[in-house]
């Protein structure tokens, strides 16, 4: 029973994680973590982090990783089957309809529509993550961030809007300066 449960929210999580990987996330939360309890928040969030280092699309990684953990190897496959899935189907029939009808003005409405909402989706997915990085579990208070975390962010967040380096330095970077803070400030 577990396969189908794995494999049905995951398909649900394929089919409407328009915009890629990170407008997914918002759908694994819900899935994951509240309506199933398979993982905690904190869960999730190493979860992201590293399917972000890994090679391929978060949303995949995610599911991969989320189905090894509860239901071994072939929850694995169940799971990113279920990603991979209606991506698969959808795109096809979108390619057939935008070849077939690309110049209709409401096929263009509706592109353009869909893309407030995308970003709407990526914000607030990066919106729960850093207050869980930067707050914990408690969410958002005004005092008591985790100030080593903040400063992380925002020299990583200034040095890729003005220098626009490769995300890997930044993420390498990151790892040391946590691991470097971990070992001089342990707790």
């Amino acid at each position: 029973m577990i396969y189908l449960d794995l494999f049905w929210s995951f398909f649900q999580i394929g089919l409407f994680s328009f915009g890629g990987g990170y407008a997914a996330l918002p759908l694994i939360q819900t899935q994951v973590v509240d309506v199933h309890h398979w993982l905690t928040l904190s869960q999730l969030t190493d979860l992201v982090t590293i399917s972000q280092m890994t090679p391929g699309p978060i949303a995949i990684n995610a599911a991969t990783f989320v189905g090894i953990q509860l239901a071994g190897p072939l929850g694995a496959i169940v799971c990113t089957l279920g990603c991979v899935l209606p991506s698969c189907i959808v795109v096809a029939l979108l390619a057939w309809i935008y070849f077939r009808w690309r110049e209709l003005t409401a096929l263009r409405g509706a592109l353009d529509g869909l893309r407030p909402a995308i970003v709407a989706l990526i914000a607030g997915a990066g919106v729960s993550l850093l207050i869980h990085a930067l707050w914990g579990e408690g969410g958002f208070q005004l005092v008591s961030p985790d100030i080593p975390a903040l400063v992380l962010f925002l020299l990583a967040f200034l040095v890729l809007r003005k220098w626009k380096p490769d995300p890997v330095f930044i993420m390498l970077g990151c790892g040391v300066v946590g691991i470097v803070v971990e070992l001089l400030f342990p707790g």
